[in-house]
């Protein structure tokens, strides 16, 4: 029988990574996001290790420690912390409870799977073919090789002119003219013509015999896609973040917690649909460049750099752009289902996004949250103050003049309102920066 690991955060989303780490090794899992639930757990299920998170909401890991540490006094801990950090703290948690290993976050995934796996060691058994489930997965049927519309309209899309990327060995810095990604009016059936894979591409590849499908997290999307960015980023995990909204399908790729990369089944994400709706070609040179890429079995931005419709050093710049594009655009999703997996796709892209999680997370906040939206997320009454434990740090973050003369302001003496006054700028802006800074967890609300 499998090692039963209890995993203890109050993070939903990396509780959920973490479980699923654990599980795709083979080990039976508890994870809980209270201390006290934790004890009690334990007390009906021993557990063979505890990955315990140090600040939780009810009470302190090391409390929880202690506790367990009364139940099973060899029980192996391996701590996590996003607060005690530095020598001194791994050192007192040594010296008190000899726990396997003291991480700090961000971590890596998999040293932490290593420190367990040296405590509770357990070999995997090889699984027996699965069958797929009756009516599949909800999830996987929406092909991205199949371009939809998205019904409703599309407002534009601000897009900086920096971004910064990388191709084989070389990170690139690229600057240009703000871009405004205008909505799609398709012109006709051959706007719809899809480009033929590249050679060596993402064909399906054949399951080896014997293995299982590898397995997944997924849940509900409620206004917590920063947060689900923000569980790779503190894991270091590689993996695909698949999101799904009726039958528009986006996957965001990343690789040691970077989003490196996205894909997108709606026509208007395409390469050459973008390049349309940036204004760099026009809608007939599309469906000519891709009627013939398709009769000729190439990709429609071979043909465009052919025609000088494209020049080639660009075209690192345009799939940048159309990467973040793909990834602000979620942040439109009110609803939806999320899917997360451990895979390393985005290794065989030749260009890659080099960008922050924390950056794109205000600005996909920023440009998307629509102000009726934001008034349901922070009231004028609301008091924030610095959080104890953020995710990230604010030299992580590219602020504003005066967003930087906000912040010292915001120490939960003033409310909301108060510092909408203060500002002195239009609401959903200043709205949409506080929310936004909540949702890497710098701020949050008091008590």
């Amino acid at each position: 029988m499998a090692p039963r690991i209890l995993v203890v955060d109050d993070n939903p989303e990396l509780l959920s990574l973490l479980v699923q780490l654990f599980e795709d090794e083979g080990y039976e899992v508890s994870g809980v996001g209270r201390g006290a639930q934790a004890v009690d757990r334990a007390r009906g299920q021993p557990p063979a290790a505890a990955v315990l998170d140090l600040l939780l909401p009810d009470m302190m890991g090391y409390q929880v420690a202690d506790a367990l540490r009364k139940q099973q006094p060899e029980l192996p801990l391996v701590f996590i912390t996003g607060v005690f950090k530095g020598g001194k703290h791994a050192v007192e948690a040594r010296q008190k409870y000899a726990p396997a290993d003291y991480f700090e976050k961000p971590f890596d995934a998999a040293r932490l799977l290593e420190a367990v796996r040296r405590v509770a060691p357990y070999s995997k058994p090889v699984p027996a073919p699965e069958a797929a489930p009756a009516g599949g997965d909800a999830f996987e049927e929406v092909d991205l090789d199949i371009d939809v519309e998205e019904e409703g309209f599309q407002d534009p899309l601000e897009l900086t002119g920096r971004v910064k990327v990388t191709g084989g060995n070389l990170t690139a810095e690229i600057r240009g003219a703000n871009l405004t990604a205008a909505p799609l009016v398709p012109s006709g059936p051959a706007a719809l013509v899809r480009p033929p894979p590249p050679p060596g591409g993402r064909p399906a590849q054949p399951r080896p015999a014997g293995v299982a499908p590898q397995s997944s997290r997924r849940g509900e999307l409620r206004d917590n896609l920063p947060a689900l960015i923000t569980a790779f980023y503190l894991s270091r995990e590689t993996g695909e973040l698949g999101l799904q909204r009726g039958k528009v399908k986006k996957v965001v790729y990343f690789e040691r917690g970077m989003p490196v990369f996205a894909l997108s089944n709606l026509l208007a994400d395409r390469f050459g649909s973008f390049l349309v709706r940036v204004g760099k070609i026009k809608p007939e040179q599309l469906e000519d460049a891709a009627a013939v890429a398709a009769a000729s079995q190439r990709r429609t931005g071979d043909v465009l750099v052919e025609r000088g419709l494209l020049k080639d050093t660009e075209r690192m710049y345009y799939v940048g752009q159309q990467v973040k594009a793909i990834i602000y655009s979620l942040f439109a999703w009110e609803d939806g289902t999320w899917v997360m997996s451990f895979k390393e796709k985005a290794a065989a892209e030749s260009i890659k996004l080099d960008a922050h999680p924390a950056n794109l997370i205000v600005r996909g906040v920023k440009k998307l949250y629509k102000p009726e939206r934001l008034r349901g997320m922070i009231q004028p009454e609301d008091r924030l103050i610095p959080a104890v434990a953020p995710a990230y740090q604010l030299e992580d973050v590219d602020l504003e003049r005066w967003e930087t003369e906000l912040l010292p302001r915001i120490d939960g003496h003033r409310t909301v309102a108060e510092l909408l006054a203060l500002a002195n700028r239009p609401e959903p802006l200043v709205q949409g920066f506080l929310v936004a800074l909540m949702s890497l967890g710098l701020l949050e609300r008091q008590g």
